[in-house]
């Protein structure tokens, strides 16, 4: 995931789980370990798209819809993939055996963000900076290659900013991840993703 990624997941973060929507520049590049720089390049679409107005001292997230779906065009998915593989497991018992530390994301983000997954899933993914405990766990081949079956565990690479938000991906990241697949069933689950950031977003 690009840096300017990162800095967008924050926003939406903070306005969406945190309902604060305005940020200063400066503070956003000390909680993140980057440079304002950094923080000026990721504000230049945004800004351009009225999603983000900047003021003086500050800038708001005026619009977050169009910064989910901003990001959500842009986002590759599939470079971030380390491997794909097949476990001959159902999926909840794959969930369960995810060593500690790690990050779900996509469909098992959503068993966690949402009151009810709003259709089956039979694919785990999840986040993590080092395939080696998931190949150990799962007995995996050394080369890390899928196996004849269609892949059900997908590892991701987890960027250095993800674990500041716990063990499941953000509200924003799963939808935006989600969006990024063809999956039938990933359309039912951006859906009541949507909704459920519909509600906290206008919720008083």
């Amino acid at each position: 995931m690009k840096k300017i990624e990162m800095i967008w997941r924050e926003i939406l973060f903070g306005a969406i789980e945190k309902k604060n929507f305005q940020f200063t520049q400066k503070e956003l590049a000390r909680d993140l370990g980057v440079s304002t720089s950094t923080i000026f390049q990721a504000l230049k679409v945004p800004r351009r798209m009225g999603a983000v107005r900047v003021t003086g001292r500050f800038f708001v997230l005026a619009d977050v819809e169009k910064l989910l779906y901003h990001w959500a065009n842009v986002r590759n998915l599939e470079k971030d993939v380390m491997l794909r593989s097949h476990v001959d497991l159902p999926v909840l018992e794959i969930e369960g055996m995810i060593p500690a530390g790690l990050t779900f994301g996509l469909y098992s983000a959503c068993r966690q963000l949402l009151p009810q997954v709003p259709a089956d899933y039979d694919t785990v993914y999840v986040y993590a900076k080092d395939i080696l405990p998931i190949k150990e766990r799962f007995g995996l081949d050394k080369a890390g290659r899928a196996r004849p079956k269609r892949a059900n565990l997908v590892i991701l690479k987890a960027d250095p900013m993800l674990g500041r938000y716990g063990s499941v991906t953000t509200l924003a990241q799963t939808f935006v991840d989600l969006w990024n697949l063809a999956d039938w069933q990933a359309k039912d689950f951006t859906k009541a993703l949507g909704e459920k950031i519909d509600g906290l977003l206008f919720e008083s």
